[in-house]
């Protein structure tokens, strides 16, 4: 069987390792080796990436500040039938790093973009934090300014998925302080810190106990803050005005009104039966 090659005219989206160098799949190796130009988040920091691969194919630059400038160029050359690959310092492009505008162009020019997937932190925080993983939302870094970290946990405080954030290594005693202050320190957290590395560290608990855990030391490396679920409320209704309610809002039998009642509040069928011949009894009365 032949080897895939890159096809012209394409710009492919290359994870490239969160921190272990062989975190490297086979086929993004091919793809950098063979693209005519590989645009990357620094340079000097994806050098390191080819010497240890021995990639030669042609870097630029592509960050935050040149993506207007730079991006234009990169869409020339994609016209001209020229391929490119784009990279980041670690990870998958365009997640929370540049990219998006260049995909976006891509895609209003009609030019093919590919994905070649690979290391991500978000997924593979999840993977191993402990925490729920049927449902969750990435919300990229947490706001430099505490003012801006409380409005946020604050506005996300309900929220029955579990959130995943970036954050500095020396903001993360701050953001857990925040947290705890607007959600309170019982709130079930995880700090995924180092993914990959040698000193990988996975902490799950309270927030109060991640606040004391890296309180001790300096924090080192790249964090990943989880937080989960909110937990679910007691109804604020009683019993029995959840029977007199669903009583008036439905024609469901009472043997099926007692099933969803002891549903919703988690007790067993013969108690809110009970509850319902006791309510009868006083009807009759």
């Amino acid at each position: 069987m032949k080897a895939e090659t890159v096809n012209p005219g394409t710009l492919y989206l290359v994870a490239t390792p969160i921190g272990n160098l062989e975190d490297m799949t086979f086929r993004a190796l091919r793809v950098l080796k063979e693209v005519d130009l590989v645009a990357a988040e620094d340079t000097r920091h994806s050098r390191k990436l080819f010497n240890h691969y021995g990639i030669t194919t042609s870097l630029t630059s592509y960050f935050a500040h040149n993506e207007a400038v730079k991006g234009e160029r990169i869409l020339e050359l994609l016209r001209q039938g020229k391929s490119v690959a784009l990279i980041t310092d670690a990870g998958t492009p365009a997640i929370s790093d540049p990219g998006f505008l260049l995909v976006r162009a891509c895609r209003e020019q009609n030019l093919p973009v590919t994905a070649v997937p690979g290391a991500s932190a978000v997924i593979a925080a999840l993977s191993v934090a402990g925490l729920p993983t049927e449902r969750f939302a990435f919300e990229g870094f947490l706001p430099p300014k505490s003012s801006a970290r409380r409005k946020l946990f604050k506005a996300l405080g309900e929220e029955k998925r579990t959130l995943v954030f970036y954050e500095a290594p020396h903001r993360l005693t701050a953001s857990l302080t925040d947290l705890i202050d607007e959600l309170g320190a019982d709130r079930e957290v995880a700090v995924v810190r180092e993914l990959t590395k040698l000193h990988e560290e996975v902490f799950r608990g309270t927030a109060g106990q991640a606040f004391t855990h890296f309180e001790q030391d300096r924090v080192r490396g790249e964090i990943v803050l989880l937080l989960g679920p909110a937990p679910e409320q007691p109804p604020q209704e009683t019993v029995r005005e959840a029977l007199q309610r669903w009583r008036s809002e439905t024609d469901l039998p009472m043997r099926e009104i007692v099933k969803e009642v002891a549903r919703q509040f988690g007790l067993s069928g013969s108690d809110v039966y009970k509850e319902s011949l006791k309510m009868r009894d006083e009807d009759n009365g």
